[in-house]
């Protein structure tokens, strides 16, 4: 058996969701970014917040190019009253340089409902943002899988593509996404004993996954309420092959390939 350092089977992983430049990762993250690499990752595409976190998601991509690819865009739960200005913000930014997609967008109807409309109108403004530039979305979509769904399908026009990050809907929504054309974000919930995913990966298939992490929240198990990290993603891919009973390594390449050409890596 060949060994990459402490990857054993020389799995190459590509974490699509993570925010790595959060202060969480203040005081380790160069050795953060050694684990992940000692454990196949060697790309990990950063989603964007707001304003107040652009500065530090660019300054990962400066440091480690290659590496780190950022996205831009406004999260839902950063939909306030000034989201005007926010977008603007964006649309300064995809005026000077390309980005891998836009994102993470979309709605959340978890925590505050007080800017519902104003999330709608961001979400179908970056939408548009983004078949304008021929990029990806990445759509967060909490409490709201059912209604992130309907926007994509009053823009499908056959050139709309992205993925759901965190996907954690129910079969159905599964095969409506994968219908429009859409990859499902697959990441440490699939571990969770009760996370539901294992259900729905008995009736498909991966030709339309990605995995991410989402750090640094929602760690696998056996890390879970820990701080999660890329190093990570090889529990969720491990998973993965339990569930459709095939290789680890066959779960890498598959999802590698997809994420590659999704975001055009």
């Amino acid at each position: 058996m060949e060994f990459c350092g402490l990857n054993p089977f020389c799995m190459k992983l590509i974490d699509t969701h993570s925010h790595i430049y959060l202060h969480e990762f203040e005081n380790d993250r160069q050795a953060m970014l050694e684990r992940a690499e000692k454990e196949g990752v060697n790309k990990i595409l950063l989603p964007a917040i707001d304003s107040e976190t652009h500065e530090a998601l660019l300054g990962m991509e400066e440091k480690h190019p290659g590496l780190c690819i950022p996205m831009m865009g406004l999260h839902p739960c950063s939909v306030k009253a000034n989201f005007r200005e926010e977008l603007r913000i964006i649309r300064d930014y995809f005026g000077k340089r390309p980005f891998a997609a836009v994102g993470e967008i979309g709605l959340d109807f978890y925590w505050d409902k007080t800017f519902t409309e104003q999330q709608y109108t961001a979400f179908h403004g970056q939408v548009e943002l983004a078949m304008h530039f021929n990029i990806p979305i990445v759509i967060h979509s909490r409490n709201a899988t059912d209604e992130c769904i309907e926007v994509i399908r009053q823009h499908q026009l056959g050139k709309l593509r992205g993925v759901f990050h965190c996907f954690s809907g129910n079969t159905e929504q599964a095969q409506q996404l994968m219908e429009l054309g859409f990859y499902l974000g697959i990441g440490g919930v699939v571990t969770f004993k009760n996370g539901g995913l294992d259900k729905i990966f008995e009736t498909i298939g991966l030709e339309k996954v990605v995995l991410e992490t989402d750090a640094p929240y929602l760690a696998p198990v056996p890390f879970r309420g820990k701080r999660n990290e890329p190093a990570y993603l090889k529990y969720v891919a491990e998973k993965l092959a339990a569930l459709k009973q095939i290789p680890v390594e066959e779960v890498a390449r598959i999802t590698t390939e997809n994420a590659r050409e999704l975001f055009g890596l």
